[in-house]
């Protein structure tokens, strides 16, 4: 079995979720894609991750989104199971039909969900957006928190809003790249911290969804 993984920034990893899949004996193959290049065209893989990106999935300025939805669609006509996370998890919400818009507030640090299955742990999950998405009727939640939906399953295809990827290493990549988020006065350094802390719970809710994706 093999899963690619999308990649918008050089600073994202696969991290959890891409050595969650590899202990589940997936070949993974990360490409950075979106400003930086077209996404593979390979009809051998059998799964694919689309992680997050800084832009929003309805921006009709930005070229590449709307190439990377078509190349998404292909792959979902040949049956390729997607786990979509934030960005990519908007692109799912799209393309069967529902829509994506800015939140009201965004979500960024550590945050509990309420999940309505044990396949999704509560949390911590890590969230970084300010968008959410309206979904298809054809979806089914699994997760939300008072923002956004934060978990749903359309057929076999799975989106979740927050990162299950994200570890302490990833955390200080993202925010080394995030001048904003600095200077916003969010406690950069706390999130790490939390990071570091429940690294063994992080692994575990992260093997836990990639069991119940790979699974469907």
């Amino acid at each position: 079995m093999r899963a690619h993984v999308w990649r918008h920034h050089r600073e994202d990893h696969g991290g959890l979720i891409s050595d969650a899949l590899r202990r589940h004996g997936v070949e993974v193959e990360e490409y950075l894609v979106g400003p930086f290049s077209s996404p593979p065209v390979d009809d051998a893989s059998d799964f694919l991750v689309v992680l997050g990106s800084s832009e929003s999935v309805y921006d009709p300025t930005i070229s590449w989104i709307s190439q990377e939805l078509q190349e998404m669609q292909r792959l979902l006509e040949r049956g390729v199971r997607v786990l979509g996370i934030c960005f990519g998890a908007q692109m799912l919400c799209v393309l069967h039909g529902g829509r994506v818009e800015k939140a009201p507030i965004g979500e960024l640090g550590w945050y509990d969900v309420q999940s309505k299955t044990p396949q999704i742990a509560q949390g911590p999950w890590f969230q970084y957006h300010y968008d959410r998405c309206e979904l298809p009727a054809r979806a089914e939640i699994l997760a939300h928190s008072e923002i956004a939906v934060q978990a749903f399953t359309i057929g076999r295809h799975v989106g979740v809003q927050f990162h299950p990827e994200v570890d302490a290493a990833q955390l200080r990549d993202w925010f080394a790249h995030d001048a904003d988020a600095r200077r916003s006065g969010a406690d950069i350094d706390e999130f790490i911290r939390t990071a570091m802390a429940r690294e063994v719970e992080l692994k575990t809710n992260a093997d836990q969804l990639v069991e119940f994706y790979l699974s469907r």
